[in-house]
């Protein structure tokens, strides 16, 4: 609700400047929109996830045409996968916006969100190469079985 209501106030604040903003001002406002919008759907992923994952199963809506594909098949490790995969893609759009407004940036800043950034891809890279590095063993062994 409070990031539904943060877009609203987003949005409302780009209408005035839609006729005199420059075009990179207007993708700066419409990277804001996204963002919030990635950690909105972040945060029902991990809501719902979490829900099936140690509550119980949402499956009052099993066949409904408009369930998303992840529900009732993600674990919790495929969760820390997708929450890993939106982070990275939330720091992303953030080292976009620095990019873009390059000159009012100081370098020391600019190196420290590039490495925090990497530090993010990096870990992401890892944290799948462990996850299907042990999932090899038991989908060798189930296939032998």
């Amino acid at each position: 609700l409070m990031l539904l209501i943060k877009f609203g106030q987003e949005f409302i604040h780009i209408i005035p400047h839609i006729f005199d903003s420059t075009g990179t001002q207007l993708i700066l406002y419409i990277l804001q929109l996204v963002d919030l919008v990635l950690i909105a759907n972040l945060l029902l992923m991990i809501i719902f996830s979490g829900y099936e994952n140690f509550v119980s199963k949402i499956d009052m809506i099993e066949e409904h045409v408009d369930r998303p594909e992840w529900m009732g098949k993600i674990d919790s490790s495929a969760l820390k996968l997708k929450l890993i995969g939106s982070i990275v893609a939330i720091s992303s759009i953030e080292l976009l916006r620095d990019f873009m407004q390059i000159g009012t940036i100081s370098d020391r800043t600019l190196a420290w969100r590039v490495g925090i950034h990497m530090t993010f891809v990096v870990s992401g890279v890892l944290f799948a190469l462990m996850e299907r590095l042990s999932e090899a063993p038991h989908h060798h062994k189930a296939q032998n079985d």
